[in-house]
């Protein structure tokens, strides 16, 4: 996603046969976006793909909208543009027919939408609020099972919880301290009895780190693996394998890419020599 002020848009690459990339096309979202270099967004999931896999959501952090659009093969329909109920949206989750937005900018919240065929409906008293309007929320994601949703805030170095209730609107938060400093992204790992949860953590003063958590049943999180190094610098983003048994942490800082095997009890271990990948174009984040 460009992500440009005057007019955003996503951007397709095809994909040549050495694992090359060159720009193909580029679908304007009909919003703004909130321009500026380096990660403005400080998010992960400003672009995220419908479970499956028909639907592409997409956030407009300078006009304060999610645009849909609808997915043919490299093809992008924008079916439509909603309001995201706040200021500088910079993440979206989706499960089933809930979708729930990230707003940043302003009295940091998240808000939800009811997922009717490619549009959305926003749902009456699903606003809530995090902990503090200065949160620099960073990431937001359900639970495989869809009854709990997290979201991560950088600037407290908490990770908020919330119950998903029957109506689509949200439980009270819970407000958990990370287990290490440097809190930014969370995804859930699809394994084990419960759901496992696995923010990545990045910090200039004690390296690059990245936890698992335990999700209880209170919305609450127990701590499993704490602070694990990366060996990389900067980490960012992480990505969980379908079956959950390996997730991939991104170090923007070092453009490597850094891999842990999960176990059915949420233990991570790091995949030997821990470093996985190497970009070498030291470029632009994406």
């Amino acid at each position: 996603m460009s992500n440009a002020a005057d007019r955003n848009e996503v951007i397709a690459f095809s994909r040549a046969t050495d694992s090359s990339l060159q720009e193909t096309h580029r679908f304007p979202t009909g919003g703004r976006g909130s321009d500026g270099n380096h990660d403005p967004l400080e998010s992960q999931g400003s672009l995220t793909l419908s479970q499956d896999h028909s639907l592409l959501f997409a956030v407009n952090a300078g006009s304060g909208e999610i645009s849909v659009f609808r997915v043919f093969g490299s093809t992008l329909t924008l079916s439509d543009k909603v309001l995201s109920e706040g200021s500088q949206p910079n993440a979206v989750a989706q499960h089933g027919n809930l979708v729930y937005v990230v707003n940043t900018g302003g009295s940091s919240s998240v808000a939800g939408f009811l997922l009717e065929g490619d549009h959305l409906r926003f749902i009456k008293n699903s606003l809530a609020f995090l902990s503090t309007n200065t949160s620099g929320a960073a990431s937001i994601a359900f639970s495989p099972d869809g009854q709990f949703l997290a979201v991560t805030e950088r600037l407290t170095n908490n990770i908020d919880v919330f119950k998903v209730l029957a109506g689509g609107q949200l439980s009270p938060i819970v407000t958990n301290p990370s287990a290490g400093p440097g809190a930014f992204a969370v995804s859930f790992a699809p394994r084990a009895l419960r759901s496992f949860l696995k923010p990545d953590q990045r910090t200039s003063q004690t390296g690059q780190l990245f936890s698992s958590y335990a999700l209880l049943h209170n919305g609450t999180l127990s701590a499993i693996s704490t602070s694990v190094p990366t060996l990389g610098a900067a980490n960012c983003w992480n990505a969980i394998t379908p079956d959950g048994r390996f997730v991939y942490v991104s170090n923007a800082g070092s453009s490597t890419i850094s891999g842990f095997a999960v176990s059915a009890t949420g233990v991570l271990s790091a995949l030997p020599g821990t470093v996985v990948g190497e970009n070498p174009n030291r470029g632009r984040e994406s």
